[in-house]
């Protein structure tokens, strides 16, 4: 490859910019030759920090600015957080990478230290995920979850203030920002199962820029991209976005791809549960089998609710 500087660019949280630095490293790791620069763009949903995100309107309130940049070659890199780009990409854009998922899991983050079984009924627990509340209703109905915003150092400083009793952040965003230490327990995924594509990052380029897909293409990971593939196909088969309670994980165990997916009630009441496995290399359409399963147990009038 010809020499060369590609512009990144990345929300403003500390989590987006390390998750960018994170794919520049790589980047430059792969390409001797090739230089990155780094540019801070912020999203709708983060120029109102204390608006609920519900409160929104439309898909991609973490992407669109940056998607935007991309098309009028501002930049030539879009890093995002995969389980937060919309279904539908732009016209013009393309998904040139995505890299080796990190820990997809939630993790658990408490004041007193005390576990998700241990807490106290009647404890504060801080998410503004529909997914997470449902299923942490589900499996301990005794709770009261409440709404929060912020970026991960926001919400770890609420937590300190005692204004939750306990918060639960990705795992894989604590993770990126070496505070793995400040992480309580790790939710298991027999029942806390993550958002579809939570942990994985996304490099999205322009379609016709083929030099900035090749350079950013080495970093692509099959298997990863197999499982989001999965995860997200059943998103779209349910007619779902990121902020319904649909929840969902691909794993590839001895070959093949094993996909779980949920659907849960928003007071956790109900909640529909199927788990689906085959080839790797079919796995949109194992998503959009499993989405057609849980549709047949009742998924689509349980969202509607």
């Amino acid at each position: 490859m010809p020499d060369r500087t590609l512009v990144i660019g990345s929300r403003a949280s500390a989590l987006a910019l390390a998750q960018a630095r994170l794919i520049r490293a790589q980047l430059e790791a792969a390409h001797p030759r090739l230089r990155c620069s780094l540019v801070s763009i912020t999203a709708r949903a983060d120029q109102d920090p204390n608006r609920a995100l519900s409160a929104f309107e439309g898909e991609g309130i973490f992407v669109k600015e940056l998607e935007a940049a991309l098309v009028e070659r501002r930049i030539d890199l879009a890093v995002h957080s995969l389980k937060d780009m919309p279904l539908a990409m732009p016209a013009g854009l393309r998904l040139a990478a995505v890299p080796p998922r990190e820990d997809a899991r939630d993790a658990w983050v408490s004041r007193s230290g005390a576990s998700f079984t241990a807490i106290a009924a009647g404890s504060r627990v801080g998410t503004s995920s529909l997914r997470r509340s449902s299923q942490l209703l589900n499996r301990r109905p005794d709770l009261v979850t409440q709404p929060i915003r912020g970026n991960v150092d926001t919400r770890l400083r609420k937590l300190a203030d005692s204004a939750f009793d306990a918060i639960v952040l990705a795992a894989a965003g604590l993770i990126r920002l070496n505070a793995a230490d400040r992480i309580t327990e790790y939710l298991d995924p027999e029942w806390m199962l993550p958002e579809p594509g939570q942990g994985a990052l996304a490099v999205q380029a322009r379609s016709d820029d083929a030099e900035a897909n090749a350079l950013a293409g080495v970093l692509d990971h099959a298997a990863t991209r197999q499982c989001v593939s999965a995860e997200r196909a059943l998103l779209a088969g349910l007619g779902g976005g990121c902020r319904l309670p649909i929840a969902a994980l691909a794993v590839i165990e001895n070959g093949g791809l094993r996909l779980r997916g949920a659907v849960v009630s928003p007071d956790g009441k109900r909640a529909l549960r199927e788990t689906h496995a085959g080839d790797p290399a079919k796995a949109e359409n194992l998503g959009k089998e499993l989405a057609q399963r849980l549709a047949g147990r009742g998924a689509a009038e349980l969202l509607r609710a």
